[in-house]
């Protein structure tokens, strides 16, 4: 249940109180559910109007309420020990209290705590009573109910002994109109409490939704991470090439005919592969949605030999020893990331250590794991200064951890460098 503090907060001593507005008075409600309980509780501004289905209820209370006040008045007219005075006093209260339950919902505790000296001098207002409090059950926590419904059970004694009932015992009289009144207020608060459950299932269900379109934008966020990450390792090889080749052209302009025509011959291909993977990529993309397969295979632990056939295309001295006697038995993705981290490795090396012989060691077995180890010597001469955003490394560390394993990398004992990396291979 929501609880209800109706204690005002004092005036801020640092603003000075208008006197022509004083402060006012609140209801304070901690609970975003009871707000939608109460909807006339927060102030007439924040009121939302009444649907059919409410206009539907509230007509259907003020008939019950007239209904069983004809019923009161009928028993009290044909009553010989009631004054005519106290007779049509009974009736006009009767009258001003089925009234009053149209504003059952603006004021339900103004009207139930007004109902009971009414209900106590007036048989005829008695159905407009218990509309009153069960709609002070519907609408307000538990002890404005048990404060009023215990006045009005109070109250009951009293008023069969000053007005006796003339067919029924006392005792019965006094035995049913408890029971009555209890469950009256028991079918309010019943009705309360599945409006509790359905509106906090509600919020339940407006929060799931809102952490799922969460989840799903970190997925796609995530996603274009991955995405990044793979243009990187994809490019960044092509473009390397492209830019070592075009500084030998430009160190030497006076290079040999041949040269000069095999450094356009690379970079031409150079530049027509990375258009290709950038169109592979764009395709993902644009295909995120769809179960169909991209164009050209993802790279394996097969396509190493081919990785450095190439590089040592481009003057690069690299060693290859491959210990993978069944390159293709190697899972996909653990070959793909093996392969990125080769293709990032060498294209550091081409930047930061041209003219170095580059090693590159693959050993591993289904369940020991597969290891991946790149290291070159200091470079021979000095090093051309290439521009680098210096993220590779750490997309290879997260890409390892991403794929379940690990990657460290680090200056060599010679002065060189050295990347070691290692990837589960399950049986």
């Amino acid at each position: 249940m929501s609880t209800v503090s109706d204690i005002a907060p004092p005036p801020n001593p640092v603003d000075p109180v208008d006197p022509a507005n004083p402060p006012v008075r609140r209801w304070f409600l901690p609970s975003a559910v009871t707000s939608e309980l109460d909807p006339d509780h927060t102030g007439r501004k924040d009121r939302p109007r009444r649907t059919a289905r409410d206009w539907a209820v509230d007509f259907a209370c003020f008939l019950l309420a007239v209904g069983v006040g004809l019923l009161g008045a009928d028993a009290t007219d044909g009553d010989p020990n009631i004054p005519y005075a106290l007779e049509a006093l009974d009736q006009w209260l009767g009258a001003f209290a089925c009234a009053a339950v149209w504003l059952r919902r603006r004021l339900p505790v103004a009207l139930a705590v007004a109902m009971v000296p009414v209900c106590f001098l007036s048989n005829t207002a008695g159905g407009a009573g218990l509309v009153a409090l069960f709609s002070l059950a519907v609408h307000r926590p538990f002890r404005y109910v048990a404060w009023t419904g215990g006045a009005q059970l109070a109250l009951l004694p009293l008023f069969f002994w000053w007005r006796p009932d003339p067919d029924l015992p006392y005792p019965v009289v006094i035995g049913l109109a408890v029971l009555l009144t209890v469950a009256v207020v028991g079918w309010g608060m019943l009705a309360r409490s599945k409006r509790q459950l359905m509106l906090s299932l509600r919020d339940r269900a407006r929060r799931a939704e809102t952490e799922a379109a969460l989840r799903a934008e970190q997925a796609q966020r995530l996603a274009r991470e991955a995405i990044a990450r793979e243009m990187h390792d994809v490019l960044a090889h092509r473009l390397t090439l492209l830019s070592v080749h075009a500084g030998a052209l430009e160190i030497r302009p006076d290079a040999p005919r041949a040269e000069v025509a095999r450094a356009a011959g690379v970079i031409r291909e150079s530049a027509h592969e990375a258009l290709q993977d950038l169109r592979e990529i764009i395709g993902v993309l644009r295909s995120a949605g769809d179960d169909e397969e991209p164009g050209r295979p993802q790279p394996t632990l097969a396509a190493l030999e081919g990785l450095v056939s190439e590089s040592r295309e481009a003057d690069m001295k690299v060693t290859l020893d491959n210990r993978v006697t069944d390159t293709a038995a190697v899972p996909a993705a653990v070959g793909r990331t093996a392969y990125r981290i080769v293709q990032e490795c060498l294209t550091n090396a081409r930047k930061h250590a041209p003219g170095a012989e580059v090693t590159v060691t693959v050993s591993g077995a289904p369940g020991p794991g597969l290891t991946v180890s790149v290291r070159n010597p200091p470079p021979p001469g000095d090093v051309p200064r290439v521009p680098g955003s210096g993220q590779g490394l750490i997309g290879l560390t997260e890409r390892a951890a991403l794929a379940g394993g690990h990657l460290a990398h680090g200056p060599g004992e010679d002065g060189g460098f050295l990347v070691h990396a290692w990837l589960p291979w399950g049986r």
